[in-house]
């Protein structure tokens, strides 16, 4: 067992909130820096971006995970990881189609860039990719299951399409095994007062600029023998499930 210093939850220059900085490229290089050993990309209702960023992953020496940052028919944000850069660009296939499309306004919301892993623009979302989506958060768990990938809900502890400000509570149904704090220090609270005691707790940055990305501190302990990136995922994606 060895430790990983990880955040799961970071945004490339896909989505239109995210700076034009935060390409693979940079944001691989800048997790190295902050001695993170594993990060997601999980851009607005997209994976998109993230065959560029295992590219970008692979030069910095950082495992990558391919994800999504799913939008629920209730505007409750989850985030979705998967084992496979293959099953997370079926995911997203699956994900465009219940999507809501609406032409991006650049001019408002900034461009909405795809990268190769060189950092070049290789095309641009036109479609808004915030926006809900047709898909409701009973439906999530089951759903990137079967992609082999986990869905927990994101920083519950803000107001900004956070699951408990949503709905008010954190509901026995859908059963979600983890879930995400964006601010470590209300662990306690928020363990104690929706009984959270039995899930996984996840601290991510929703990093939409640079200066967003946090120094390593949040960590999992995960078997990575014998040593390949590709059982690191695996085994991450299967303490996410609460399964190791």
């Amino acid at each position: 067992m060895n430790k990983y210093y990880y955040d799961l939850h970071i945004h490339s220059c896909l989505s239109p909130c995210g700076d034009d900085d935060n390409t693979p490229n940079n944001i691989a290089g800048l997790a190295t820096l902050c001695n993170l050993n594993i990060v997601a990309l999980t851009d607005h209702n997209t994976c998109k971006n993230c065959p560029a960023f295992f590219q970008a992953a692979k030069k910095n020496g950082i495992i990558p995970v391919a994800g999504m940052e799913l939008t629920t028919s209730e505007d409750i944000h989850a985030v979705c990881l998967f084992e496979t850069l293959e099953a997370a660009m079926e995911f997203d296939r699956e994900v465009d189609a219940k999507r809501i499309k609406i032409k991006n306004n650049i001019q408002i919301f900034g461009r909405q860039q795809i990268l190769d892993g060189d950092d070049n623009v290789i095309g641009e979302e036109e479609h808004f990719l915030p926006l809900a989506t047709s898909i409701s958060l009973e439906d999530v768990p089951d759903m990137v299951a079967a992609f082999g990938g986990v869905a927990f809900p994101a920083h519950i502890d803000r107001q900004s399409n956070g699951m408990i400000h949503v709905l008010g509570t954190f509901p026995e149904t859908p059963f979600f095994s983890c879930f995400e704090l964006h601010d470590e220090a209300n662990s306690q609270e928020y363990i104690n007062k929706y009984s959270l005691e039995s899930k996984r707790r996840i601290i991510g940055s929703d990093a939409h600029y640079l200066t967003d990305m946090r120094d390593a501190s949040a960590f999992i302990e995960l078997c990575d023998t014998p040593y390949s990136s590709a059982l690191v995922r695996k085994n991450l994606i299967r303490w996410l499930k609460g399964e190791e």
